[in-house]
C-alpha cells in the first residue's frame, strides 16, 4: 500500500475517533441526568404506588437502558478504530524506515 493511501485512512479513522469520544461524552451526559430522572420516578412510583407512576418510571429506566447499550456499542467501535489506528501507524512507520 501506498504511503499516502496508508496517511489518507490515518486521517479518516484519526476523525472517526475523534467524532465517537464526542458522542461519548453526549451519552454520557445524557446518562447522568436520565439516571438521575429514572431515580425520581422510582422515588415517585413507591410513593404514590399509582400505574402513571409506575410507567414513568418504567419508561425512564428503558431509556437509561437503551443509553447504555448505545454506550456499550460506541466504546467497542472506538476501541476497534483505535486499533485500527495503531495499526496504520506501525505501517506507516515501516513504509518509512524501508525507505531510503
Amino acid at each position: 500500500m501506498f504511503q499516502s493511501s496508508i496517511e489518507r485512512r490515518l486521517r479518516n479513522v484519526s476523525q472517526q475517533i475523534v467524532d465517537l469520544r464526542n458522542e461519548l461524552r453526549v451519552i454520557d451526559e445524557q446518562l447522568i441526568h436520565f439516571a438521575d430522572e429514572a431515580d425520581d420516578a422510582r422515588l415517585r412510583a413507591m410513593v404514590s404506588e399509582t400505574p402513571l407512576a409506575g410507567r414513568e418510571h418504567r419508561d425512564a429506566s428503558r431509556t437509561v437502558t437503551a443509553l447504555q447499550r448505545d454506550r456499550t456499542v460506541k466504546q467497542e467501535r472506538l476501541a476497534s478504530l483505535e486499533t485500527k489506528q495503531d495499526d496504520l501507524l506501525d505501517e506507516l512507520n515501516t513504509r518509512k524506515s524501508q525507505t531510503p
